[in-house]
This record gives C-alpha cells, sequence and structure tokens, in this order.
C-alpha cells in the first residue's frame, strides 16, 4: 500500500483538488455544463486495480474521509460501533459436533478471528472456557497472507472415525477462496491433504476420501458469469487436474454445483445442481457404477430442504401439477418418499406438508436427529413448526417462543440432538434458545443484556398503499411521544429482490447512533422480497420491476403523509441490490430524500451482466441483449438516467475494491458523473472487504460510523448560527 500511495500520491491530490465537498452550495446557475453522456468515457473505472481507477478512488476516500471524520460526531459513533461489534457480550452462535460447540469469533483482539470449540456443557455457562483451534491473525501473519475467513466444511461417516474438515480461506474478503483440508483432533492442516486453487467453486464431501468438485479447469471451463459448470470427482492421493468429469453445463448456465446427500442410513448420494438461471436449477443424481446421472423428477424453481424419516422435502417457488397427480401452488412444502425413487426412477406419489396462507412464506426447513422443524414467516413475524409424517399426512406443532420477531434456526445437523433457535426484535437482543427434541420444550440458553437505551421507543407496523393498489407493510421504529410535526429525522431501508426477506431485527449499532439520538428507522417489506413467498417476489421481476420502486416510493410518501418525517428529514439505504434500488430512488425521485446511502451497487444495469457475477443475475433483472428487456432497463438504470438538471440530494456511495461479486465500478461510474456535473457527493471504497465491504469489526465500525455521521449532517436539524 506504501508503495501504491507513492506511485499514485500526485494524481490523488490532483483530482482531490477539482472534487466537490459535499455541502458545495450548487444551483442550477453552477453546474457544469457537460457534452451529450459517453458511458464508454468511464470504462477506465471498472479497471478495478487500474493504476488511475485507484488514483481517482483514493483521491474521493481522502475528501470524504476528511469531510465526515472532522464532523464531532463520528468519533462518538466509531466508538460506539466498535464497543457494541467487539464486546465479549455477544452470543457465540456455532456448530455442534459430537457434544462440543465450534465457533468463529472476532474482537478488538482477534481481527481477523478465531475458530475455536468448547462442549456444550462449558458452552451453557456464563464465562465458556474456549480452546482455539485456527487463530487467523497467527495464521495470516505466519504465511505473510491477507486472509478472511470463510467457513469451514466437515464431515464424518455415519459409522464413526474423526472428522475430515475444508477450510475455505479469502484473499481480503472476496468470493474467490482456498480450500485447504484441517485435521481437527492435530489443529494443523494436513500435511498432503486436499487443496484446491484459488476460485469461486464449491466442494462436497462424497466420503473421507473424495470430493465433489466444481471450480475454474482452466480456459473455457468458466460461465459468463464467471462459475464453474464442470464436477468432477476427486480421489485422495491423486491430482486435482486428473480428476474424472461427472458433468458438464453450459457457459450460459450461472454455475454447475456438487451436491451430496447423506441418508439416515449413511449412504451418501453423489449429485449436482446445474443453475440454468438463478432461480431454475436442475438437479442430477449420480448413481453408483452408472456413467450417466439421473436428473430429479422435481420442478426447476424449488428449495430442497432435506430427508426426514425417508421422505424427501422440498419447497416450490412455482405451480406445480406432476402428470396423473394433484397440482400444487407456489409457496407450497412437500414430500416424496425417496427410496421409492431410487429404485424406480421415477417420480412417486407427492404429499403436501405445508400450505402457507396468503399472508405465510416457507422460510426454510431443519432436520435433526429426530425431529423435522420449519421456519415460517407469518405477516412478516417468525414462527416455528415441528413437521411429522402419520398415515394421515402431515402433522405441524407450533414451538413456543418468547415474542412476535424474528426467529430463526440456529443450529440443527441430522447427526445431531442438539437444536439451537434464535430470537430477536427490534427492541429485544439476541436470544439463544434450546429446544428439546424429546419434550418440545424451549429454554432460554443465552440472552444479551441491552446495548441501547430503549426506554420510550415503540414499533409499529403499517400499510402504505402502492401504485396498484397493493398493500406494502413496513415497520417503524420510534419514539412513543413523537411530534407529527414532520421534523423526526428518519431512515427508510430497503432492499426487494431475489425473494430477500426483511425481518425485524436487533440492531446494537442502529440503537445508538441513530434510535438515541432521536431519529426513526423504518425497514420496508416491498415486493422483491420473499416475506409473502414466491409470488411477493415473482410480482417484481424483469419488465415489472418498477412495482418495487413503486412500493418503496409509497412507504416514503406515507410516512410524510403520517406527518412522522419530511423529505428534509427522510433518508433511505439499502446494499447491493438494495443499492440500485437507492440509485433509482435518486433518479425517480429525489425530492422525496435528503440523504441516500447507496452501498455496494449495482448501477449500471446496461452493463451490469458483463461485469464479475452480473450474468447471473439477468433471471431478476432481464438481460439487455434482449431488446424488450433492454428498453426497460434504460428506462430504470441510474448510471444512465442521470440528469444534472435534477435536485439531488448529496448521495453517499459505498463499495469495496475486493468486491468480486458486484463490480466496485458501478459505484465509482455513478460518482463520476457526479464529479463530472459539479454535483455534490461522497464516496467510500474500503481496499478490503469483499461483498460486505467490510472484513473486520474495526472496517465494520469505521464504515458505520462514515454513514452515521452522514445522515446526521443531512437529516438533523441545522443548529441555529
Amino acid at each position: 500500500m506504501r508503495i501504491l500511495t507513492a506511485l499514485i500520491g500526485a494524481a490523488a491530490l490532483a483530482a482531490c483538488a477539482t472534487a466537490p465537498t459535499p455541502e458545495t452550495n450548487v444551483t442550477a446557475e453552477t453546474r457544469v455544463q457537460t457534452a451529450p453522456f459517453d458511458a464508454a468515457s468511464h470504462l477506465w473505472l471498472e479497471e478495478v486495480e487500474g493504476a488511475e481507477a485507484l488514483a481517482w478512488v483514493t483521491a474521493q476516500n481522502t475528501r470524504t474521509l476528511a469531510e465526515l471524520e472532522s464532523d464531532p460526531r463520528y468519533a462518538g459513533y466509531e466508538a460506539a460501533a466498535l464497543e457494541v461489534l467487539n464486546s465479549s457480550e455477544r452470543i457465540a452462535y456455532g456448530a455442534v459436533r459430537d457434544g462440543v460447540v465450534y465457533n468463529f469469533w472476532q474482537d478488538s483482539v482477534n481481527v481477523r478471528g478465531l475458530w475455536r470449540r468448547t462442549p456444550l456443557a462449558s458452552y451453557a455457562t456464563e464465562a465458556p472456557v474456549w480452546e482455539t483451534i485456527i487463530d487467523f491473525d497467527k495464521l495470516a501473519a505466519d504465511e505473510g497472507k491477507n486472509w478472511v475467513y470463510k467457513g469451514a466444511d466437515c464431515f464424518r461417516p455415519k459409522a464413526g472415525g474423526k472428522y475430515s474438515c475444508l477450510v475455505s480461506l479469502s484473499d481480503g474478503g472476496k468470493d474467490a477462496v482456498i480450500n485447504r483440508e484441517f485435521d481437527l483432533e492435530g489443529k494443523t492442516f494436513v500435511d498432503g491433504g486436499f487443496v484446491t486453487p484459488e476460485a469461486k467453486q464449491g466442494l462436497s464431501w462424497a466420503g473421507r476420501d473424495t470430493l465433489l468438485v466444481a471450480t475454474n479447469w482452466g480456459e473455457g471451463t468458466l460461465t459468463e458469469s464467471g462459475y464453474p459448470f464442470i464436477v468432477k470427482r476427486w480421489a485422495r492421493g491423486t491430482a486435482l487436474e486428473a480428476a474424472p468429469e461427472l458433468i458438464r453445463g453450459k457457459e450460459t448456465d450461472v454455475g454447475v454445483w456438487p451436491m451430496t446427500m447423506e441418508l439416515e442410513d449413511g449412504r451418501i448420494l453423489e449429485g449436482a445442481v446445474q443453475a440454468e438461471t438463478f432461480f431454475t436449477s436442475n438437479y442430477f443424481w449420480f448413481p453408483e457404477g452408472e456413467s450417466a446421472p439421473v436428473q430429479w423428477p422435481i420442478p426447476p424453481m424449488v428449495s430442497i430442504n432435506g430427508v426426514y424419516k425417508g421422505q424427501f422435502l422440498f419447497s416450490l417457488q412455482q405451480d406445480w401439477a406432476p402428470e396423473g397427480q394433484t397440482a400444487f401452488k407456489a409457496g407450497d412444502l412437500v414430500a416424496f418418499e425417496l427410496e421409492k425413487f431410487l429404485t424406480t426412477r421415477q417420480l412417486p406419489p407427492v404429499s403436501l406438508v405445508f400450505r402457507p396462507s396468503e399472508t405465510q412464506a416457507v422460510d426454510g426447513v431443519a432436520v435433526a436427529k429426530g425431529a423435522a422443524l420449519l421456519a415460517i414467516s407469518d405477516n412478516v413475524i417468525g414462527r416455528v413448526l415441528r413437521l411429522e409424517p402419520s398415515a394421515g399426512g402431515w402433522t405441524t406443532t407450533p414451538v413456543e417462543l418468547p415474542g412476535t420477531g424474528q426467529v430463526g434456526i440456529a443450529f440443527a445437523d441430522r447427526n445431531e440432538s442438539t437444536v439451537f433457535l434464535s430470537y430477536q426484535d427490534f427492541l429485544t437482543p439476541d436470544s439463544l434458545l434450546n429446544y428439546e427434541i424429546e419434550t418440545g420444550a424451549v429454554t432460554t440458553l443465552k440472552s444479551l443484556p441491552a446495548k441501547f437505551d430503549t426506554a420510550g421507543l415503540k414499533v409499529e407496523q403499517f400499510f402504505a398503499t402502492s401504485k396498484d393498489g397493493t398493500k406494502v407493510p413496513y415497520f417503524i421504529v420510534l419514539r412513543e411521544d413523537i411530534k407529527l410535526d414532520g421534523k423526526t429525522p428518519t431512515l427508510l431501508y430497503g432492499y426487494g429482490g431475489f425473494q430477500v426477506s426483511m425481518t425485524p431485527g436487533y440492531s446494537p449499532v442502529m440503537g445508538r447512533n441513530w434510535l438515541e439520538q432521536g431519529g426513526a428507522y423504518v425497514l420496508a417489506n416491498i415486493r422483491g422480497g420473499g416475506e409473502f413467498g414466491p409470488n411477493w417476489h415473482q410480482a417484481g421481476l424483469k419488465l415489472n420491476r418498477q412495482r418495487i420502486y413503486d412500493d418503496f416510493i409509497a412507504v416514503g410518501k406515507d410516512l410524510i403523509a403520517k406527518k412522522i418525517t419530511s423529505p428534509e428529514h427522510l433518508g433511505i439505504q439499502g446494499g447491493s441490490n438494495g443499492g440500485l434500488l437507492m440509485g433509482v430512488m435518486l433518479n425517480q425521485r429525489p425530492d422525496l430524500w435528503n440523504a441516500v446511502v447507496v452501498q455496494v451497487p449495482l448501477l449500471d444495469m446496461l452493463r451490469y451482466h458483463l461485469l464479475l457475477a452480473g450474468a447471473s443475475w439477468v433471471g431478476e433483472y432481464g438481460s439487455p441483449d434482449v431488446p424488450e428487456e433492454r428498453a426497460f432497463l434504460e428506462t430504470i438504470s441510474p448510471y444512465q438516467n442521470f440528469d444534472a438538471s435534477k435536485p439531488y440530494p448529496a448521495p453517499f456511495f459505498v463499495t469495496s475494491t475486493k468486491d468480486d461479486r458486484v463490480h466496485p465500478g458501478h459505484a465509482r461510474k455513478m460518482a463520476k458523473r457526479f464529479e463530472e456535473a459539479g454535483l455534490p457527493f461522497y464516496y467510500f471504497e474500503n481496499m478490503d472487504g469483499g461483498h460486505a465491504a467490510a472484513a473486520d469489526q474495526t472496517a465494520r465500525a469505521k464504515r458505520s460510523a462514515l454513514e452515521f455521521t452522514y445522515l446526521a449532517r443531512q437529516l438533523f436539524p441545522k443548529a441555529k448560527e
């Protein structure tokens, strides 16, 4: 970094000297008048680590950091965030293996983190005694690498013996990783064990000495999205490049990934998933001793949930009418007898396990040793049900929970009888709950003390009416004694895509740096998400995407109509697909907000499919190569629709150089348009961190403090001079 800074320092200083500061008073008369826009003029900003691009990034970072870090509020925001993020008073969530809890932990001392373990009995105490397995700070220092831990995949045959583990390591937080085999007992990497080169890859254990591998096999083996489309079987002691091929997809696929399924009797089914689009996949089984794969007789839009008591469970993302059988609806959870399929290679009779109501959605199924649990959303409130098959059909039994908030199945494994649930809501800190399989009892194993002052706060759920008449729910956290005078600083968060649900959650950083300061927080459940099942998501796909944006605008207008806030005091925030939402809101309704935090965004929707993983998302957004879909994308693409004559608030763009999922060029190019027009903007690009834009707690605290400083400057009433 020192060498790089020396090389680009002069260019950075020159760029910094000409960049407008966010508080510049820019009027229609002083805006820069430019020639007709040429998108090709900004392609140099797509060179992720190009010298000229990084010089520009450094200049913007320098300018923005100087402005925001000098604000008297910044230091307090950063300190509050660091205290929360590094606090030892956090629940150490983890996986259970043979009565031992495994956990990944980061704090101010262990910046890159520890992989550690403790027996269940110790874990249940207030002060567990942890044994370190891997110290990633030490590992990075010893190996001279910028390692970021990306998880571990451990396998042990049902017959017993020791675990075989693969530890995933990323250079700086990228999605691309290497995998290295690790000995849990000896706490060392296995000499001569499985090791993969860096790539966006997928691995799955098919036995102690066998892996199914999808990776970059060389030229012509990656999809247009940058993911592998060839799966091979790799035997211990052989060269990876010599592994025999099992299945080959197409370059136009999103990717092809290995999939193994351990059955209740210990057999392992080998297979693969061919993702033709982001939402449609073909599933294959590789029968032992046969060369041709067998395709599973299920529709392309499903989520596989596992096997319980011989029943293969999967949830439907589309209507399905199996030949000669009852028709099912999108959102249904269904099952069939697995052994019948394995024997006949034909679809057995399919049974309905659970059908959600219009206000419900299936969030997922977890199978433990002796129980199957179904997590659902009910009007955006979490619930858990226990599932059991019987001669008369499937039964569901509610699991008692401590409140009406966000619930998750924190841990369940088919080989373990331990089941952990998690619970939280906007004003209630995390609780880790133990679910007793034998009795169905739920007890609190761990709970956190309050991390911010909730006195005088309340949570309400409202419904805004979108342009087409659809009722769109949203939550708001605000003070009970609020004056309805339109002056409350309000932050509205949205995502609206990929069937991702926005649910109530406890955020100490938000609580300290926003709610305690008098701000209100709003979470919008707009279409495109999964709050009400597949249809809620699919209502906003491709050419229908304007509905998502209309929903978000409706929530903003509803907040203003209720006089909770006003455009002067209303800010919005979103990341990734939510960053696209922010860019569209900048263009479509710049008059409704006075602050826009645009995190790791997509913004150039006419080139997104050519950048990194972008091609994998054409099922969500549509393709710029399809004339009808391109015509629509041209109407919403933030980068192309930038208009210097609009009354833009000064936005804050946040991205990461190491993001190898959403290209940092999106944020760079949009910010460059603001710069060329002489319009104020903030920009911060973290040089590490991947798609999360932060790889450790210190970086997370910094990013958060910058964002809250910006929001406070834009939305809180200005002090009288």
